[in-house]
């Protein structure tokens, strides 16, 4: 019998390297934070469609949530969300939706007003 990966299962393999040896002191790490939401740049951008779980966009918050593991690495991650609102800041609502729609808890709440340091 032949196994074969679904494309998902092929991304996350893909990105795995890359995630393991990613480390908190790296801000070019929050780089690849932003490629993982590029997956979800349609919903970012205008609003639909609503993510739901098994789409591209949530299997990235699913890679993305591997990353909040520890409190240090929560605060990191948390960082990378402000950077990402404060480019993205009319679409700073979308980017704060994406975890609770896709099911993924973060450890930290994706807002403008978030306190990263707590």
């Amino acid at each position: 019998m032949t196994r074969t990966f679904s494309p998902v299962v092929f991304l996350f393999l893909l990105l795995l390297p890359a995630i393991c040896s990613a480390t908190v002191e790296n801000a070019a790490d929050c780089a690849a934070v932003g490629t993982l939401i590029s997956s979800c740049t349609e919903f970012v951008n205008y609003g639909y469609p609503d993510p739901i779980p098994g789409s591209r966009c949530c299997d990235a918050m699913t890679v993305i949530g591997t990353y909040s593991d520890s409190l240090e690495k929560r605060k990191w991650l948390c960082n990378c969300f402000m950077d990402l609102i404060n480019v993205y800041n009319p679409n700073a609502t979308a980017i704060s939706t994406l975890s609770g729609f896709c099911g993924v808890v973060l450890g930290f709440t994706i807002d403008p007003n978030t306190d990263c340091n707590l």
